[in-house]
């Protein structure tokens, strides 16, 4: 199978199995998906979504973010991991969304990119989820997938992103972003299959023998 038929299938199933891509981080605005995925580095959606109300009872807005100490950001996050850094990126990019932008979360990759803590998968998610801007975010489970299935050599996250670009079409990138993560937890975990144990490699080993 040549990498587009391959890439095909794939969606074909995913497709089939994951209709639906609810977001799996809880929010209610830009802003508190922006934070909510932040926290999301090295950390589950899961413990996001269980820190994440009693921050965003706290402030849910980048107004009332600046009046919190970060100390305290500190605090509520810290179940999270990496704590002291991501409460700082939080105090930072929030007093600059007040002071440079109105409050308003920019819609450009190159503004978010420019925020404290904000790297290019977070801002990718930001603009594919939030303002329905084309991207494809790639995490982990996207990126050991795209090497299993033989879709991208793997070599680095840039070069999964690019390579998956070409594959899938432009309008599909985010709904794919999402499924391919859903069945990375759920049938295809990292440890759990090998390539060839889940019902998805299953199928792909054999097309390809």
């Amino acid at each position: 199978m040549t990498k587009q038929e391959r890439a095909r299938l794939i969606q074909k199933r995913l497709d089939e199995w994951y209709p639906e891509t609810p977001i799996p981080l809880d929010h209610t605005s830009t802003y508190t998906l922006l934070i909510a995925v932040l926290l999301s580095a090295q950390c589950t959606d899961i413990r996001v979504n269980q820190v994440t109300p009693a921050l965003f009872a706290r402030a849910s807005t980048p107004e009332e973010m600046v009046l919190v100490p970060e100390e305290e950001i500190k605090g509520i996050i810290r179940p999270c991991g990496l704590a002291p850094a991501k409460s700082k990126a939080i105090a930072g990019l929030s007093r600059i969304l007040v002071q440079d932008h109105g409050g308003e979360i920019p819609r450009t990759m190159e503004e978010l990119e420019a925020l404290p803590g904000v790297g290019h998968k977070t801002a990718s998610v930001v603009m594919v989820q939030a303002f329905g801007e084309p991207a494809f975010p790639v995490d982990t489970h996207i990126h050991r997938l795209a090497m299993r299935w033989k879709l991208s050599s793997g070599k680095n996250v840039v070069q999964t992103e690019r390579d998956l670009k070409r594959l899938f079409a432009k309008e599909t990138w985010g709904k794919v972003h999402l499924q391919i993560i859903f069945f990375g937890r759920e049938k295809c975990p990292a440890r759990g299959c090998d390539g060839k144990r889940c019902e998805l490699c299953r199928e792909l080993f054999a097309r390809s023998n």
